[in-house]
């Protein structure tokens, strides 16, 4: 069998069986695709199933040869992994090639954290008498207050705000579910959006239950967060390398640094598997939504 056939089996295992999101699988497969590429130009011609541990380290050292980063050798890796345990778990292969193989070493990177007067300065810099600027705000307040990826964001739907309980339904990787308490004043802020901005947009179909939108009236796009948080830093000088993960960096910093409860903080960044029907085995809502409220500076 050829290397698109089982990349292709490989798409549908994802997809079918593991119910990966889509980002998530094309980074499987653009791994997988690198190492069929390597193969190809090194004029070896062989199947991914005659695959030997030399093959990968040598695959291994001609990326790194490239200049590729110990962090990007170390995902493409994972994701060689993760297509070889599928062979295995197929009966395919009966051995995992990859098994074996260790990845480059990785120092520890901590990532850039906002202290609390840096993220008030940058609210501060936020024009609230645009509609713009109140939706942004609401976008920026939701970031810190409930530690959301920013795909989760623009993705948060109009009827997963539970307004009356203060939480929010999101829907994670791997489309797991999980509910996310979101702080008074985010809350109070998407209250504004949602009542006086969003109702006078024309919503484009297909986006009327999308919560944040762009002036025309559709959903947001990831690289808009990011442009709306890197012009605020550079408004206020800041000089930190900032993101939208930089507020979920700050937001479980903050949490875990005021004392809040370790597993608290991992559930609601939905960093466990987390299912609808096993949500909150181990933390109820009341409990999640103390943690906020003792813990948070902005509540």
């Amino acid at each position: 069998m050829s290397w698109d056939f089982y990349i292709n089996q490989f798409q549908n295992y994802m997809k079918l069986e593991r119910s990966l999101a889509e980002n998530s699988i094309d980074a499987y497969l653009h791994d997988v695709v690198k190492l069929k590429q390597f193969i190809e130009i090194s004029n070896i011609n062989i199947s991914p199933i005659e695959i030997t541990g030399k093959h990968l380290q040598d695959f291994l050292e001609y990326i790194n040869d490239l200049g590729m980063t110990a962090y990007s050798q170390a995902r493409i890796l994972s994701g060689l992994k993760a297509f070889y345990k599928y062979l295995v778990y197929e009966d395919i292969m009966a051995h995992d090639p990859t098994q074996l193989i260790e990845g480059p070493k990785l120092g520890r990177k901590l990532p850039d954290i906002l202290s609390y007067q840096e993220i008030e300065a940058l609210f501060a810099a936020i024009d609230l008498s645009t509609d713009e600027g109140m939706r942004n705000r609401a976008i920026l307040e939701t970031l810190y207050s409930s530690g959301l990826r920013v795909s989760e964001l623009v993705d948060l739907k109009l009827n997963n705000v539970y307004f009356d309980i203060g939480f929010l339904r999101i829907i994670g990787k791997g489309s797991k579910e999980r509910l996310v308490p979101i702080g008074r004043e985010a809350l109070k802020y998407v209250k504004i959006y949602v009542q006086e901005i969003r109702i006078h947009l024309d919503i484009k179909p297909g986006h009327e239950n999308t919560l944040f939108l762009n002036r025309r009236g559709q959903k947001l796009s990831r690289v808009m967060v990011f442009t709306i948080i890197k012009s605020l830093g550079k408004a206020t000088g800041l000089k930190k390398n900032i993101s939208p993960h930089t507020f979920r960096h700050s937001f479980a910093t903050h949490l875990i640094e005021g004392g809040a409860d370790l597993s608290a903080v991992q559930d609601m960044l939905g960093h466990e598997s987390i299912t609808t029907t096993e949500i909150y085995t181990h933390l109820d809502r009341d409990y999640l939504k103390q943690v906020i409220k003792d813990f948070h500076p902005r509540s």
